[in-house]
């Protein structure tokens, strides 16, 4: 077999359609487009437009529940920017590094509703950290460093379910 016997196999292509090459060909005069009006032109995208009518999709309500209000937003802290601050004398590893330490040696630019401690590069100091989240990886080096962890525990207040509230009420009036 040779480069120029090659050849697709049989049904595997089809030629493209030339339209407006006259009457016999099936798509000759309007080429497949109809007759006038804003579609047989080129250039038109009305996909959910319904002739200026409100649009089905936006005329039902929106559904689901979407979390992002209630997210807990955690900084993040890298044993590399911890390590780097060290180095720096930003802080003083002898003491215990909690969040507002952070904050003010501007390691992380504000706590939000916490800091997460990552395992990303290496920590040869021994550290006593006080923070709200570690991951397993970061807790393993740094107590392998010799230092330890204590965790903040944050106190959130827990969720009533629709109907709960007015149940409660019930409740204590009798």
């Amino acid at each position: 077999m040779k480069l120029n016997e090659l050849k697709p196999q049989a049904g595997s292509t089809k030629n493209r359609t030339r339209v407006g090459r006259g009457i016999g060909s099936g798509k000759g005069k309007t080429c497949g487009s109809g007759q006038k009006g804003q579609k047989s032109r080129s250039g038109v995208a009305i996909k959910g437009f319904e002739g200026g009518q409100m649009p089905l999709y936006q005329r039902l309500p929106k559904v689901g529940f979407r979390n992002t209000q209630f997210a807990t937003k955690l900084a993040e802290l890298t044993f590399v920017q911890l390590q780097y601050a060290i180095d720096e004398k930003k802080l003083d590893p002898k003491k215990v590094i909690d969040e507002d330490m952070l904050v003010a040696a501007g390691i992380i630019r504000r706590k939000l509703d916490g800091v997460k401690v990552l395992a990303t590069g290496e920590l040869t100091s021994k550290v006593s950290l006080k923070v709200t989240k570690i991951s397993k990886g970061a807790l393993e080096a740094v107590e392998k460093a010799g230092g330890k962890v204590e965790l903040i525990e944050r106190i959130v207040a827990p969720v009533k379910k629709r109907g709960e509230k007015a149940a409660a009420a019930k409740a204590a009036k009798k």
